[in-house]
């Protein structure tokens, strides 16, 4: 269990890139196309490699994998590795799990992953696995989360997936509008449900939700805390103090980089213990609750 007292800051948002035999579920194009949007080379590590990468740095994370088999015909790196290597590094790790909802045994990949893995929550990036989080073909989804009282975390607003690619790669930023995902809140309000990212261009769309919905959260990955527009940096300070999480993007943004330029935000001294590990303790059960 992790030691919510002894880090420094929970990260919720970060990617295991590639898996133990340097399987890389991106393809070429659009891994090139991340970097140039990102403006630098961006490392690729494994789930292992994210475990003591945190450890160095005296904090915890969440990671996970996306699986869009069923768009990319590529395998995702396998839950089944991300959660082996939260198991040996539980201090600092914790494990979501990817399940494209568009694979036929969607339900029973997560039924196992939950009961053979001890996967902590689930992450959706509906521009690339390519649905709007409210289609009913991915309630019964949804469904199995919500039974395990475990969390669901959606990208949200612009994608840097696909960013600069002629057709931006096929993707459609459209599934990422954080309205979709509202539907999800009123039809599961039992489910924790994380928005990730300043949802632009639909921001006030999603502190809308946050605001209506308080099992709804933001996290404040895949942007510089420099780029947040104001009235985020308002709400965070104010009316969702509780709903805001630190969260980086590793390895597209590292935790160092966010968390120097989040020390010059105009953020309320009692407030920044909130969003870099307290809410994310209450979300993820950390110090007993919920």
């Amino acid at each position: 269990m992790i030691d919510v007292d002894r880090v420094r800051a929970i990260d919720v948002h970060t990617h295991a890139e590639v898996s133990r035999d340097g399987h890389d579920p991106m393809p070429p194009e659009l891994r090139a196309a991340a970097e140039r949007y990102f403006r630098g080379k961006v490392d690729r590590p494994t789930a292992d490699d994210v475990a003591a990468y945190y450890r160095e740095r005296d904090m915890a994370c969440v990671v996970f994998t996306v699986d869009y088999a069923t768009r990319s015909g590529r395998e995702p790196v396998p839950n089944e590795e991300v959660a082996e290597a939260a198991a040996a590094n539980p201090d600092v790790m914790i494990a979501f799990a990817s399940v494209d909802p568009h694979r036929k045994d969607a339900v029973e990949r997560a039924r196992r992953l939950i009961a053979d893995h001890d996967v902590r929550g689930f992450k959706f990036h509906p521009n690339i696995q390519e649905f709007f989080p409210n289609d009913r073909m991915a309630y019964p989804l949804y469904e199995a989360i919500a039974e395990a009282g475990l969390p669901a975390l959606f990208h949200t607003g612009h994608s840097g997936i696909g960013s600069g690619v002629p057709g931006g790669g096929g993707l459609r930023l459209k599934y990422s509008q954080p309205i979709y995902v509202d539907d999800v809140a009123a039809d599961f309000p039992e489910l924790p449900i994380v928005l990730a990212h300043p949802s632009f261009p639909w921001q006030d769309e999603a502190l809308s939700i946050a605001m209506h919905k308080p099992e709804v959260y933001i996290d404040l990955s895949g942007w510089s805390p420099k780029y947040f527009p104001p009235q985020l940096i308002q709400y965070a300070n104010t009316i969702l103090r509780n709903q805001v999480l630190f969260g980086s993007d590793y390895p597209m943004i590292t935790p160092d980089r966010w968390l120097k330029d989040f020390e010059r935000l105009e953020i309320d001294d009692e407030v920044r213990p909130l969003v870099l590990k307290e809410n994310a303790a209450r979300l993820l059960g950390l110090r007993g609750d919920s």
